[in-house]
């Protein structure tokens, strides 16, 4: 049982240009395990605390030499001399070392990047891939991509309230057919895009950011490049919404206020029956599959009436609801509310938590979807994580930004080494 002889963090830099945190695990073996960790600027309230340094001369604030001193003076001498198999042991003491609920003392992004690294270390050490170190001898399961195209709302500067607008193939017979089919739809949108005089500049995660106003003019260009690329609507390209409605609700008046991000339209200041009304038309008029934060994070009530009406053909995402966490899905589960999560492993900050969290959500037919951050690094922990725990669909971001890509192409490695013994299950909606 090789144990752990070395731990060293340091400060990168994520796709957006910020600082973030990457740890190296060394073993008795000289074995290295090296992670690092996303950073999110749509942050769900109750996410696990992200440790910052605050100086305004250094990065504008944003750096992380606070989690660097945590990983190297505080979280290293608790774990040397530690098996670096003992990931539930480690991850549990190093919530200890922190004490707090929300990992205020030592960072989410602390605990994280020297959770995923020991993962990493102890998979290098017995030679053989993360996904299986992970998952086991039955890990075979390739995701579905949903594969972002559009970015709005605090995701780019055009007048859409919305986040992100996302493509999923939903009928292909492997993960690179799943791939070529969104890449297709991708090129189709931007020739489009070009050809009416939009720009095709890219937002934080790859997609498209027109300046086109409204929602439905979007979706219209969506369902356009979509047939444009030869496919079927619902049977063979579908569509997903992250609204991130909790970026556009006032809490104060309790509206969903569109005009926050899009000018110009009329009615854009909406009740919670009125936006829950409209979110059901826009199900009917397009091919969309799967809704993301369709109600603020602190509206049950309008949870539960977005489930009941219609809960039973769409998927219901919470993300901000939900925020990876056991004791937030178990109240969702308790309420009815929603009928998937999304998963940030920085949301709650270890891997044994994240897949406590994932259990439960399997036990309780809830879909599990593994997501990326708008804030990213080359790091592709999360298509092994995916593949790792059989989750059936992922969230990486566009076709384009190496960071994204990094994702795309550690899958298609992954199939690849996996051959024949693949499985691929396409969409599907457990709550059916």
């Amino acid at each position: 049982m090789s144990k752990i002889k070395n731990i060293q963090a340091r400060q990168i830099l994520d796709s957006r240009g910020n600082p973030t945190l990457e740890v190296d695990i060394v073993t008795e073996k000289n074995i290295l395990g090296r992670s690092s960790v996303p950073s999110g600027i749509s942050r769900g309230e109750y996410e696990a605390f992200e440790l910052r340094d605050n100086k305004k001369d250094f990065f504008s604030g944003k750096g992380v030499l606070k989690a660097v001193h945590n990983v190297n003076n505080v979280i290293s001498p608790e774990l040397i001399g530690i098996s670096v198999f003992d990931q539930i042991y480690i991850d549990k003491l190093m919530l200890e070392l922190d004490g707090t609920t929300n990992k205020k003392r030592l960072g989410s992004n602390s605990i994280l990047a020297v959770s995923q690294a020991v993962s990493k270390a102890a998979s290098n050490e017995l030679e053989i891939p993360l996904y299986k170190y992970i998952g086991g001898v039955y890990t075979n399961a390739l995701p579905v991509p949903l594969i972002n195209i559009v970015n709005g709302g605090r995701h780019s500067n055009s007048s859409i309230a919305f986040q992100e607008f996302m493509i999923v193939p939903v009928k292909a017979n492997t993960f690179l057919e799943a791939l070529q089919m969104g890449h297709k739809v991708f090129y189709q949108l931007k020739d489009l895009l070009q050809e009416k005089g939009y720009t095709t500049s890219v937002g934080d995660e790859g997609g498209f950011s027109p300046n086109i106003n409204g929602i439905e003019n979007v979706l219209d260009y969506i369902l356009e490049a979509i047939h444009m690329a030869n496919y079927e609507p619902y049977d063979q390209m579908g569509i997903a919404i992250d609204c991130a409605a909790s970026e556009f609700y006032n809490r104060e008046n309790k509206f969903y206020d569109y005009s926050k991000f899009e000018k110009e339209i009329n009615n854009s200041k909406k009740s919670r029956e009125e936006h829950i009304d409209y979110l059901s038309f826009l199900t009917k008029k397009y091919p969309i599959i799967s809704i993301e934060d369709g109600i603020d994070q602190n509206d049950w009530e309008g949870w539960r009436l977005l489930t009941d009406e219609i809960g039973n053909d769409v998927q219901l995402v919470g993300d901000d609801l939900f925020v990876t966490q056991v004791s937030k899905l178990d109240k969702g589960i308790k309420k009815k509310v929603a009928n998937s999560i999304l998963i940030k492993l920085n949301q709650v900050g270890t891997l044994t938590e994240t897949i406590e969290t994932i259990n439960l959500a399997k036990k309780n037919r809830y879909e599990n979807i593994i997501s990326h951050r708008s804030g990213e690094t080359e790091d592709s922990f999360i298509a092994d994580f995916t593949v790792a725990l059989n989750i059936g669909k992922i969230k990486t971001g566009s076709i384009c930004r190496s960071e994204r890509i990094s994702k795309y192409n550690q899958l298609l490695r992954i199939e690849e080494i996996m051959g024949k013994y693949s499985f691929y299950s396409g969409w599907k909606n457990n709550n059916k």
